[in-house]
């Protein structure tokens, strides 16, 4: 059964059906299955772009929610900034995401896919052990030796399947590529055709199917790994992501977020929303070096993301759960806290501590100063 948050942090049964409850994280065509059957059938005579299973403004309101017909929303940024987004994606040229690492580049990409393809799987992970046969086809060695260059030998690549069914591909982290693997994607993503020499006559071309096209993603600290080529550069728009405005509706997020997560975890505690405020609020200010109120401070080199902030959120609701009193408490922030910040420097956990002296101390309210008193659990 789904549950629901109650003001003590607590879950209540909402008596829907958590579907695929083994699954620990669902695709998005999984999760959300029923929204777009629901959006699909709303949408049935309406023009779209070829090989889309979803109009563009149905895609726009698959993202965004759309509370009045039961649509959850999934991501928060400008609606300006995601037409853009969504109308990239139906001309010739691919979608890039760009931004700080933790902005929901790859669950926007994965969202984007669901709704255009009904898939999200064909997906490309970027490292420099990426190679062309993880990105086109490789061969069943067996069967090619058995049989020669056939259908049944071939083992295609996530570029290879979306080209012949006509669907998105996402390549994560395309600049953490060798520059020559990158460069594989120019001639598919100007011609939209893969060249298969091994077949024979007619088959030795794979031309892209309608509905065919590329989402990458590259976090701006990482731009620089391999730098992507100026010819590959020009086969895609650019779009940054950027963190989220408004702290409030970052509190929401990681809620909501943090709920899911647990939910699937088996996990009957969610973050109340003044632990989910202490997090968010500590989150922000180190990251941005300045407190709400504008106050300069020291702020820290790990990357505190939003992501992050969701999966600290989650993991002090599993330490309340199973080694706590089942309610979530400031120490179990803190605690969590301290594993997130130490990724990068050392010396970062030396500001937090500065900071909690310096900005934390100075907050009312009984959540503040319980979160005060745990400063013990920094180390």
């Amino acid at each position: 059964m789904a549950k629901k948050a109650t003001a003590n942090g607590r879950v209540e049964s909402t008596g829907a059906e958590v579907k695929n409850p083994a699954l620990q994280r669902p695709a998005a065509e999984i999760l959300y299955a029923d929204e777009l059957v629901k959006l699909a059938a709303g949408c049935l005579n309406d023009p779209r772009p070829p090989g889309w299973k979803l109009t563009p403004q149905a895609v726009l309101r698959f993202v965004l929610g759309d509370p009045e017909h039961g649509l959850a929303p999934k991501f928060v940024g400008r609606r300006s900034f995601l037409e853009r987004c969504v109308i990239s994606l139906a001309t010739n040229r691919g979608l890039m995401l760009i931004g700080e690492p933790g902005t929901a580049k790859s669950y926007l990409s994965e969202l984007l896919a669901a709704a255009i393809s009904r898939d999200s799987t064909l997906t490309i992970q970027g490292s420099a052990g990426t190679t062309e046969d993880n990105i086109r086809y490789s061969w069943n060695y067996a069967l090619l030796v058995s049989e020669g260059p056939t259908e049944r030998a071939l083992v295609p690549a996530p570029l290879f399947l979306g080209m012949k069914f006509g669907k998105l591909v996402r390549f994560e982290e395309i600049t953490r590529c060798p520059l020559e693997i990158q460069d594989v994607m120019l001639s598919i993503l100007s011609d939209r055709v893969m060249a298969v020499p091994e077949f024979q006559d007619d088959d030795r071309m794979l031309f892209a199917q309608a509905g065919f096209n590329v989402i990458a993603t590259a976090n701006t600290r990482d731009r620089g790994v391999n730098e992507m080529s100026a010819a590959l550069k020009r086969r895609f728009n650019f779009e940054t992501v950027p963190p989220i405005a408004d702290i409030q509706q970052e509190m929401e997020l990681v809620q909501r977020e943090s709920s899911r997560q647990l939910q699937r975890s088996g996990v009957p505690v969610t973050l109340p929303p003044e632990m989910a405020e202490l997090l968010v609020t500590t989150f922000r200010e180190l990251r941005q070096g300045k407190t709400i109120d504008g106050k300069g401070i020291e702020g820290i080199s790990a990357v505190l993301s939003t992501a992050e902030a969701v999966s600290t959120g989650s993991a002090a609701a599993i330490h309340a759960y199973f080694l706590g009193s089942g309610t979530v408490q400031p120490a179990h922030l803190v605690q969590h806290m301290v594993g997130t910040i130490l990724k990068d420097n050392p010396d970062d956990l030396k500001k937090v501590q500065h900071y909690f002296e310096h900005v934390v101390k100075k907050r009312t309210g009984h959540h503040w100063n319980a979160f005060y008193e745990s400063r013990g659990e920094l180390g």
